[in-house]
């Protein structure tokens, strides 16, 4: 193109600042380059950890947002993935090295050069990276993915993220039928989470404080309900489990939950807690049993998960905001009172 590519942003220019409307310059489109115009931005809390700096090393002003949904509206000269008029997504990630054995074998998210994330990260270069409040951005090419005819670009925008960051884990330790999983939590991710392992053919059991989401969680693919407040449920799903996907950013009783894994059994944590867990070993050396940690996933795991979610009809339950409803929605997702993802119409952004 040539030319400098100027958006309109929402941008916090210091830790737990209000939104404000700027202006930025996107990169000029280099040949694996494209320009997407932004539609939908999910509002991720990840977003937020990072907006108040609670994991240290915040990059401002920032421009959070990771779950981005959108339109090509030109392409670099060596693009041939893409056209102008696809639906497009972007997610967790804008670049990688593309050279060591985790890129190679599609775990970009894992590259030993340190990943280029969508916000809040440097490029190579040492530019920082602006994410998904915005109008427009520029990514390359082998960062972005397709959005199926059958989503609707608002729902697909949450995919991006909440979408494979359930997904990958459950592929990775073989769910499927004969498996028995539980979800801890019935939240933006748990949701999801739900969906994906009762489409992989698990049986799904849902885990939540209280019962108040028993009839939400069994409609969303959940055979079985249990409040974890109630005393007996420990006692009753004791060693059951195959797989326990634990989806909430709290800090919980490690050991209570590792003893209702089956021997081999694991405990997969996607959300992060600002605090350390504690745990103690014999919870896992009496049962051969696992702690693990699972990070979203790669480039063509994503369309994986798109193309799975648009073929079993699973979306996340979405409340689509304006641009200056951001600060409101944070608070919201602190309290929890969202159901289930936040997304940003991006048209409001003027």
């Amino acid at each position: 193109m040539g030319n400098m590519v100027q958006t309109r942003v929402l941008s916090a220019s210091h830790a737990k600042a209000p939104f404000e409307k700027t202006t930025i310059e996107r990169r000029e489109l280099r040949p694996h380059d494209i320009l997407i115009d932004i539609k939908f931005s999910g509002i991720c809390h990840s977003d937020i950890h990072s907006a108040y700096d609670e994991w240290g090393g915040g990059i401002f002003p920032m421009v959070p947002g990771h779950e981005i949904a959108g339109i090509v509206e030109a392409v670099g000269s060596d693009v041939t993935k893409f056209a102008v008029g696809d639906r497009v997504g972007v997610g967790c990630f804008v670049d990688s090295c593309g050279e060591c054995e985790y890129c190679q074998r599609g775990d970009e998210q894992y590259c030993t050069k340190g990943v280029v994330q969508t916000y809040n990260s440097r490029e190579y270069d040492g530019t920082p990276t602006y994410g998904g409040y915005s109008q427009k951005i520029v990514v390359t090419d082998r960062f972005v993915v397709s959005i199926p005819d059958k989503l609707e670009m608002d729902v697909a925008s949450p995919l991006l993220c909440a979408g494979i960051t359930t997904y990958s884990p459950l592929k990775h330790w073989n769910i499927g039928p004969g498996k028995k999983v539980a979800v801890i939590g019935v939240g933006g991710l748990g949701h999801l989470a739900l969906q994906f392992a009762r489409a992989l053919g698990a049986e799904v059991t849902a885990l939540s404080r209280s019962a108040s989401k028993k009839d939400e969680a069994l409609e969303l693919g959940a055979h079985h309900y249990y409040s974890t407040e109630e005393a007996d449920t420990f006692k009753e799903l004791a060693g059951q489990f195959d797989l326990i996907l634990n989806t909430v950013s709290a800090n919980l009783n490690v050991d209570a939950y590792l003893s209702l894994l089956r021997v081999d059994g694991t405990l997969v944590n996607v959300g992060a807690p600002a605090e350390a867990d504690q745990y103690h070993v014999f919870s896992l050396i009496m049962g051969r049993r696992s702690i693990a940690g699972s990070l979203v996933g790669g480039i063509a795991e994503t369309q994986e998960m798109l193309d799975f979610a648009a073929e079993h009809g699973i979306a996340p339950k979405i409340e689509v905001i304006h641009a200056h409803q951001v600060d409101e929605a944070y608070e919201r997702v602190l309290k929890s009172d969202v159901r289930y993802r936040f997304v940003i119409d991006i048209a409001t952004l003027d």
